[in-house]
């Protein structure tokens, strides 16, 4: 039987760079020749998910959304946008959780902040969007960050979002430490992570200093390469 690998995304009209991650773990699943088939859909941009599934030869496909958290647009949106899709009779269509929300995500925040500078003793933020209108979009944040605290009991760590509080823009009193490292849980480097956060923050290639602090943004945790191992991870539990 032949089995094909579907990574669905939001895509954004507004900046190509937040596709580039998805792109980019395609082309890697794609070398290691574990599918027949690969291929992504987007909700903003083409290939639309509502037809990503229509040229598909195979009999078992498995879809794994590439969010931060299981929210409304993976258990609303796009199992409505997936039910569009023509001439899948027969298949069998596995539906996984958000990407991340894997327990993965947590050591990949910390390579990350590791990689940025970060040592013991420096404050950690674990940024996500946020949202008023899904208490669950903010949950993942919450517990990734907790994971992290878990292996890191005696660092400060915290969470903070754009769109609801605790809010990022008060970074600089939520943390006591000299150096506050914030590490995006978004997916790629798109339109928030290069422009809205960096000019909120008033940071300058990454970096500000106020009163003898210093804070510095790390790259979105969804441009790592490390995630491809993440979304085999999710299609291996479940099968």
């Amino acid at each position: 039987m032949a089995s094909a690998l579907v990574l669905v995304g939001h895509g954004s009209s507004k900046n190509p760079n937040t596709r580039l991650p998805l792109d980019r773990i395609v082309d890697a699943l794609r070398r290691r020749g574990l599918y027949d088939e690969v291929s992504c859909g987007f909700l903003k941009e083409d290939e639309r998910i509502c037809k990503v599934l229509a040229p598909l030869k195979s009999d078992q496909i498995t879809v794994v959304p590439f969010f931060i958290s299981d929210g409304y647009y993976t258990q609303n949106v796009i199992p409505a946008c997936l039910q569009k899709n023509d001439n899948l009779e027969g298949a069998s269509i596995r539906y996984t959780r958000a990407v991340g929300s894997h327990p993965l995500f947590a050591d990949l925040c910390m390579k990350h902040a590791k990689a940025a500078g970060w040592e013991k003793g420096d404050a950690l933020v674990i940024l996500g969007h946020g949202t008023p209108k899904n208490p669950a979009s903010g949950r993942n944040i919450y517990l990734q960050a907790e994971r992290i605290r878990q292996k890191h009991p005696r660092e400060e760590i915290i969470t903070a979002f754009i769109d609801e509080a605790p809010f990022v823009t008060d970074a600089w009193t939520l943390c006591r430490a000299a150096r506050i490292f914030i590490v995006p849980l978004f997916v790629g480097d798109g339109w928030h992570v290069t422009e809205t956060i960096p000019e909120d923050l008033g940071l300058k290639e990454g970096k500000a200093e106020q009163a003898g602090r210093t804070l510095l943004m790390t790259s979105a945790v969804g441009t790592d390469p490390g995630l491809v191992d993440v979304v085999l991870k999710l299609a291996e539990d479940a099968g």
